[in-house]
């Protein structure tokens, strides 16, 4: 028998400890992992102060990615915001009765709707805003502007890298 802390182990299931160990140990130091945990812990904090403000994430999500976007389809949002059609149509369906969010016919094809904000929805945009900016001034404490700036850059230069490879995915794939 072999001791793993304070625990004794079967040496037969040894390999599954040191298996574990040499798995998670580098991936918890990773670039990746450490990129992953710090927008996990950004969603996590901004859903707090958003919740305040009686926006759900689904709610902040949508209505951030229309102010971005705004006309656009309501297949094209649910594709933007990785989530299945019927879902978003759901929430729209929900903000359109909080007369935040209006559809509209799409000239171009009458069986499409085009998917507008409200003069009702701009306000909780700006406070939703708000607290991205306080949030991210909370996250930089410690990070002079000239390192902003260089991390900024960096990060530019990873979502291009990964955004290249998947166009070449989608262009494989048809």
């Amino acid at each position: 028998m072999a001791r793993l802390g304070c625990r004794v182990i079967n040496p037969s299931r040894l390999w599954i400890y040191i298996s574990m160990l040499i798995i998670c140990s580098p991936m918890s130091d990773s670039l990746a992992f450490l990129i992953s945990d710090v927008s996990r812990l950004m969603r996590k904090r901004f859903d707090e102060r958003a919740r305040l403000i009686g926006a759900t994430r689904p709610q902040w999500r949508t209505l951030a990615m229309l102010s971005r976007h705004e006309g656009i389809h309501q297949g094209g949002l649910a594709d933007l915001l990785e989530i299945e059609p019927i879902t978003l149509c759901r929430m729209i369906d929900r903000l359109e009765e909080a007369g935040k969010v209006e559809r509209r016919r799409d000239p171009d094809d009458r069986r499409a709707w085009r998917i507008y904000l409200t003069d009702k929805a701009w306000p909780i945009i700006e406070q939703l805003r708000a607290i991205a900016d306080d949030l991210m001034g909370e996250a930089l404490v410690g990070i002079d502007a000239a390192q902003q700036d260089v991390l900024r850059q960096q990060m530019d230069i990873i979502r291009a890298n990964l955004g290249a490879g998947q166009n070449k995915d989608e262009a494989a794939s048809g």
